[in-house]
């Protein structure tokens, strides 16, 4: 699973979420990865077996770095999740409707 947040206050947020529902499933690993942190304990985590995330919570800046680097390859994702899509595009510039982004996409 991927969520993609727009800022790393909110992705930090999402993962302690995560976290608190990691009692009823021990197994799963999640991993939150933003800018204004070393890039290498990124990489770290995502090279080792045993500390691959499941779910990633990330930016846009940070996962770009990942992917475009390939450190991270997003082939296998069955969920994404865009958490805030309106404030992600209205970053970007892209105007909006305004209309909530509460689709949900399986597949």
């Amino acid at each position: 699973m991927l969520v993609l947040c727009h800022t790393r206050e909110l992705a930090f947020q999402i993962k302690n979420e995560y976290a608190r529902f990691s009692k009823y499933l021990p197994e799963v690993k999640t991993g939150v990865f933003y800018g204004g942190t070393p890039i290498q304990d990124n990489i770290t985590l995502l090279q080792n077996k045993e500390t691959h995330p499941h779910i990633i919570v990330a930016t846009p800046g940070r996962l770009n770095a990942l992917v475009r680097d390939k450190h991270l390859r997003l082939g296998n994702v069955q969920r994404f999740v865009l958490d805030e899509c309106d404030k992600m595009l209205d970053q970007i510039g892209k105007p909006t409707d305004r209309q909530p982004c509460n689709k949900t996409f399986t597949s």
